[in-house]
């Protein structure tokens, strides 16, 4: 029976489990990025889906496993366990991607999207709690960027290897995705090897009580409210794709865009957590909507291949300094023992708001052209950076006292 580990490290360094957590997010990557970049491209030439279907597959999928991310995390505090969670969400996952294959009709890539969002629904707030439950508050931002960072690490691999795939070996499109099952094992090999829950203080909740601390702190709505501000105009990262493609960059070459954006990823996730275990996280949060607003209003005004890939490497900024640090700021301002619920919060509106972000893009796009559907997501993360910065307040990592 698995053991769980005696406890976190408290002298700066991260857990074992952390590094664990990142080599699986390294190998779940690699087998996604293998073929998402090229998932818009084959949804529209190989089964003639419009921009508004891509975005309803996109925004169901991201949506529907929001709710599982709410539910799966309070389980995890319920039970005191997080490791099965990751274990079986990291499993759909990987058993779904190479099925997309073999799909020819528009509902049926939705309903294996649908399957491997699934499985993320399941594990990303159990996977996120045990993070935070092997971290100590002044290296929440560390460990958090150094598990994007190795997991962008994977989607470089994966781009690299699909443009490899296709350009030098000459591969199809759906034998590609068929070649994502390989790390997708490898993903859930490391979990059963390696990745232990952390022993917590706190005794696991019984007879079916809700969550210590399930009632948020007030803060914490606030930032759910701002979060979701931004989130309605941070539509699916297919049409950044699809418009890099309008503008000029080759099929052949989208791969290697994608990796590009992900090296990005990788130096600004560690440079950005460790900065705001410095200089606070809502600095650090601002400055990357900000990135992002620049972005999108670049991909609205600007034209040509050039303009494509250097707005693809300053969009890893944005990345680098919110995927992690938004999380640890979650562990900021949440009780320890109900990180699980607080996390299964976090994601679930950034998911519901992924379906309708998804769907006014492509509705947007569809019928007044590009410009009006790249300035809109402008204007939202410019207007939540404003509320994030005037409403939100802050609990400094050195201030966040742990639970006991």
């Amino acid at each position: 029976m698995r053991k769980k580990d005696s406890g976190k490290n408290s002298h700066g360094k991260l857990h074992p489990v952390v590094w664990a957590t990142a080599a699986v997010s390294f190998f779940t990557d690699f087998s996604s990025e293998l073929i998402y970049p090229l998932l818009p491209i084959f949804f529209t030439s190989a089964l003639g889906l419009n921009r508004q279907f891509i975005g309803l597959i996109e925004g169901i999928a991201e949506s529907a496993a929001s709710i599982l991310k709410l539910f799966s995390g309070r389980l995890s505090d319920r039970i005191g366990k997080r490791t099965p969670l990751v274990a079986a969400g990291y499993s759909i996952s990987s058993a779904a991607k190479p099925l997309i294959a073999i799909v020819s009709t528009g509902p049926q890539a939705l309903a294996l999207r649908f399957m491997d969002r699934l499985g993320k629904g399941i594990r990303t707030s159990p996977r996120d709690a045990l993070i935070n439950d092997a971290t100590e508050p002044g290296v929440r931002g560390k460990a958090f960027g150094v598990q994007r960072a190795v997991d962008n690490l994977g989607a470089i691999t994966g781009s690299l290897a699909a443009f490899a795939a296709m350009n030098l070996l000459g591969i199809p499109i759906r034998t590609v995705i068929m070649f994502s099952a390989v790390p997708g094992v490898i993903a859930v090999l490391v979990i059963v090897l390696f990745v232990r829950d952390v022993k917590q203080k706190e005794s696991p909740l019984k007879d079916g009580a809700a969550p210590a601390g399930f009632i948020t702190p007030r803060n914490f709505k606030v930032y759910l409210c701002v979060l979701a501000v931004f989130a309605l105009g941070n539509s699916s990262d297919a049409f950044i794709l699809l418009r890099a493609k309008q503008m000029g960059v080759a099929t052949a070459l989208i791969p290697l865009l994608w990796a590009a954006l992900h090296v990005t990823k990788v130096v600004f996730s560690i440079y950005g957590g460790g900065l705001s275990d410095r200089i606070g996280r809502r600095r650090v949060i601002v400055a990357g909507w900000l990135v992002y607003s620049g972005v999108y209003a670049g991909f609205a005004l600007l034209g040509g291949a050039a303009a494509a890939w250097a707005l693809f490497m300053v969009y890893g900024i944005y990345f680098g300094f919110t995927e992690g640090v938004e999380k640890a700021f979650v562990a900021d301002i949440v009780p320890r023992e109900s990180a699980g619920s607080a996390y299964g919060l976090f994601n679930l509106i950034l998911g519901l708001c992924a379906l309708p972000s998804s769907l006014l893009m492509g509705r947007i796009w569809d019928s007044f052209g590009h410009r009006c559907a790249f300035m809109l997501g402008a204007g939202l993360a410019c207007a939540a950076a404003l509320l994030m910065f005037a409403i939100v307040r802050e609990n400094r990592p050195s201030q966040t006292p742990a639970a006991s």
